[in-house]
């Protein structure tokens, strides 16, 4: 009796011993798991600070070729069995009028050369509004805007929103106030297959941009936050009253210090 006990138990410890072990094993086997998916995934966002890192700063100092905004309207025109059309010419920042910078700046985003990419009371502004189901309206900074055109799709997703936050940061540390709205108005939607100060000026006004006058200028820039529907070739009395608000603006802001 006591024989067969003792034979049970020793199964039993046998038994619970093969138990842990197995256990163990299974433990160890995803923790091993999640060590590889852990470290792969560290590589990828190492990889991804790296890559991106090198790619602003490499726009510091070489001009963006093309935009995925540029892409996507000539895919669109593309599919309304339109031609594609893409009309920008690149202007050094010192061959702007300083018309068209002023007009930028007093148009969207008045704070520019003091803040670090955001304007936290424009966003919490552009939030209440939207809260309470008024027309949709944006907080970004010119900042905000040029990371937006120059490294991504363009849309309202929280994700892309994130990538834009990131980027802005990016570029407020690697560019200068002065890159930044040099590519800004070079890049920037300004009418149906039109891109940039050059191109617009060209377009509305057959000068080139360093000969923009301020009224001129401002009409341009009273177009920016529609310029698929608003044109300075036929400015409604809205687009005609913005255009006042940003002259005002330009004589309250003064010339630009960088």
């Amino acid at each position: 009796m006591i024989l067969d006990l003792q034979l049970d138990l020793g199964c039993s410890f046998i038994y619970i011993w093969r138990m842990a072990k197995q256990i163990r094993a299974a433990k160890s086997s995803k923790n091993l798991r999640l060590k590889k998916v852990t470290s792969v995934i560290s590589r990828m966002f190492l990889w991804f600070l790296m890559v991106t890192f090198l790619w602003v700063l490499v726009y510091r100092f070489i001009n963006p070729p093309i935009t995925l905004l540029m892409i996507q309207r000539n895919m669109e025109r593309s599919s309304d069995d339109k031609p594609a059309k893409m009309e920008k010419k690149w202007v050094d920042f010192e061959d702007m009028s300083d018309n068209i910078k002023r007009a930028a700046v007093s148009a969207e985003d008045q704070l520019f050369l003091s803040h670090l990419g955001f304007d936290v009371k424009a966003i919490e502004k552009a939030f209440q509004t939207n809260k309470k189901g008024k027309n949709v309206k944006g907080g970004s900074t010119i900042s905000q805007q040029t990371a937006k055109n120059v490294f991504l799709w363009p849309g309202r997703s929280w994700i892309r929103k994130g990538f834009e936050a990131y980027f802005t940061l990016l570029i407020e540390i690697l560019w200068s106030k002065e890159r930044i709205l040099e590519i800004y108005l070079n890049v920037i939607e300004m009418g149906d297959g039109i891109y940039g100060a050059e191109a617009a000026s060209q377009e509305y006004f057959g000068k080139s941009c360093d000969k923009l006058s301020r009224s001129q200028s401002a009409l341009i820039a009273a177009c920016f936050p529609n310029p698929r529907h608003w044109t300075p070739r036929k400015p409604t009395l809205y687009v005609k009253h913005r255009q006042y608000l940003i002259i005002r603006n330009m004589r309250r802001l003064g010339p630009l210090d960088f």
